[in-house]
């Protein structure tokens, strides 16, 4: 049995100025994206277009812009209309409150996606070809995410098995040993799904192919690790004992099926 390191999560103090772990994270997920950007401008797809329709290296940074916009406002809006609904009704000055934490990921998506709308409608592009180009760039942000999440000791995992050889005690959850839901999800969502991805979308693909199976594949491996991770206690387990995280992931799963259904014998033109 583990023992959570109770790692400090301010990072770096300067003064008045603290730094925390879960900020850095935020910041390596946003070069991590600009980096992989960059190189998803040779993939095949992207690398023959010519012309008004040819991507460049301002695509990526405006697009970078937009979606920090994004999943800030979007993280923000959603937990609060999804998991405190009621609460922040009552409080709506808290919404503004994000240093008390509570982002949500499927909030922080629909924001995305309100941004790219944008973004493609100001540059001509089609939205789900912006979409195409985001999805590969993604799951490393969110696995740096998940490594924010562990250093800070939240959002852990049910309780386990004891004979489970890395089942961990996290404080303030009771000394029973619990499974690190959060190394699971950097695990799946994070670092496989970033290399199926990016071996997927390496080759020329049927428009929203690739953000379809960017959608399916996270809203698989979200459902399977919601299993190991503690329902928040607010809500508990929801109907057919699916917690919110599960509930959230089904429509995921579906515009996932759809989108990588949609022509798949047919090269669209982008």
């Amino acid at each position: 049995m583990l023992i959570h390191p109770q790692i400090d999560p301010v990072a770096l103090q300067l003064g008045p100025l603290s730094v925390h772990w879960y900020g850095l994270t935020y910041l390596a997920a946003f070069g991590l994206f600009m980096f992989l950007g960059l190189r998803r401008l040779r993939h095949p797809a992207f690398a023959k277009l010519e012309g008004e329709q040819a991507w460049h290296k301002q695509d990526v940074e405006d697009i970078l812009f937009m979606g920090v916009m994004g999943v800030v406002l979007g993280g923000r809006i959603g937990y609060c209309i999804f998991y405190k609904p009621f609460y922040y009704l009552s409080n709506p000055l808290e919404i503004l409150a994000v240093w008390q934490g509570g982002m949500s990921f499927h909030g922080g998506l629909l924001g995305v996606m309100v941004a790219m709308v944008w973004f493609a409608r100001t540059r001509k592009r089609p939205f789900l070809q912006v979409m195409d180009f985001v999805a590969p760039c993604v799951p490393t942000g969110l696995a740096a995410g998940r490594v924010g999440n562990f250093i800070n000791g939240e959002l852990w995992g049910r309780v386990a098995d004891p004979s489970l050889p890395w089942g961990m005690v996290f404080r303030g959850a009771s000394d029973l040993p619990r499974h690190p839901s959060q190394v699971y999800q950097f695990l799946l969502e994070g670092l496989l799904l970033f290399v199926v991805l990016w071996l997927f979308a390496r080759k020329d693909r049927s428009i929203g192919q690739v953000s379809g199976a960017f959608s399916l594949g996270y809203g698989v491996f979200r459902f399977i690790a919601e299993f190991f991770r503690e329902p928040d206690a607010h809500l508990g387990l929801l109907s057919l004992g699916m917690s919110m995280g599960q509930w959230l992931c089904v429509p995921m799963i579906l515009v996932g099926l759809w989108l990588l259904m949609r022509n798949r014998s047919a090269m669209q033109t982008l």
